[in-house]
């Protein structure tokens, strides 16, 4: 870990701060993706974002890069001041304390006007072609393919099926899951590619001046549209009603143009969903039991929940239905007690 000393060193020098001015430097709250944060204050009341990132984790050192590829295609992310690509290091832009998840409590309109907003940057996004993305030279993380989409039904299956409900699944489901979860992958790869976040969920969408600010993006690549849609629309950390998920997945329908028809967009959507909420309860498994960081079994509930729903309006995986009926009865009430 490179000492705090040189990290303030590193801003100072970016900023043009002379050893006059006194740096206050506060750690901010832990994220599963292998950086910290810290917030610097100096005397003027201004402030800045710096973050350490691993660099064994390759998608973090591509943020930087990707921040100001982004803003060039007026995609709202938070200015980059500098990377330090050998000390893993990037000072940037300090979008405050308020993210979308925050507004989860608000009425309908309030959240209603936040999500059309964030749909609309994320069109946006998902409209970037291939050839600008190859002229650019933008460096991201491989595309989702097949090897892919297994290692999220893998990752499911290993931190959620068995790590949190304690099954361990008979040969003959076994089979008959991964044929079924397969075919899911394979129709998915089948949707028109496009640019996606991949992590499009309300805490990686900063509210400023009451408008939507993407990060966390590290891990964007080449994509189905409707895994971003699935991670805003049926995000685990906001509890929507099936009237207010079909209300935002209309509104970004027509923003799409309706090249497809309704019911072959909304079924592409749903069964994006059961893809994406796979690996987000995977994702809860791993970071809460594995990494310690409790806070994410919080939401194992409403994440399942949200995955019951999701399977409800896909046909050809009852496999899977069968499987989250046992998961639902044997999931402990306090998820925050399960130990590794």
């Amino acid at each position: 870990m490179i000492s705090q000393a040189h990290m303030i060193s590193f801003a100072r020098e970016s900023l043009g701060l002379s050893e006059s001015i006194k740096v206050d430097f506060a750690p901010l709250s832990k994220r599963g993706s292998g950086r910290t944060f810290f917030r610097l204050k100096w005397d003027t009341q201004d402030s800045v974002i710096l973050i350490h990132y691993d660099p064994e984790r390759i998608e973090n050192a591509y943020y930087a890069d990707i921040a100001v590829f982004l803003s060039e295609w007026l995609i709202p992310v938070p200015h980059i001041i500098s990377h330090d690509f050998e000390k893993c290091l990037i000072l940037m832009e300090d979008m405050g304390n308020v993210d979308l998840w925050s507004y989860r409590k608000k009425d309908w309109e309030t959240k209603r006007t936040l999500y059309q907003k964030t749909l609309v940057a994320a069109h946006r996004l998902h409209g970037i072609k291939h050839e600008d993305l190859s002229l650019s030279g933008i460096r991201l993380m491989e595309g989702f393919n097949a090897a892919l989409y297994r290692w999220e039904r893998e990752y499911f299956l290993d931190h959620f099926v068995k790590g949190i409900c304690g099954i361990d699944i008979e040969p003959k489901m076994a089979t008959a899951l991964e044929n079924e979860l397969s075919r899911l992958a394979r129709r998915l790869i089948k949707t028109p590619p496009c640019l996606i976040h991949r992590d499009l969920q309300s805490q990686n969408v900063m509210i400023m001046n009451g408008e939507p600010f993407f990060i966390d993006f590290q891990g964007m690549r080449i994509g189905c549209a409707f895994y971003d849609l699935a991670s805003l629309i049926n995000d685990p950390y906001v509890d929507f009603s099936d009237e207010e998920v079909e209300e935002l997945l209309l509104f970004y329908y027509v923003l799409s143009g309706g090249a497809l028809d309704w019911d072959t967009f909304s079924n592409c959507f749903w069964e994006a969903s059961v893809q994406r909420l796979m690996q987000a309860l995977g994702a809860y498994g791993f970071l809460g039991v594995k990494k310690g960081l409790k806070s994410f079994l919080e939401h194992i509930p409403c994440g399942l929940k949200n995955l019951l729903r999701a399977l409800s309006y896909v046909q050809n995986l009852q496999t899977l239905g069968q499987l989250l009926l046992e998961c639902k009865d044997r999931s402990k009430k306090d998820f925050r007690q399960i130990q590794p």
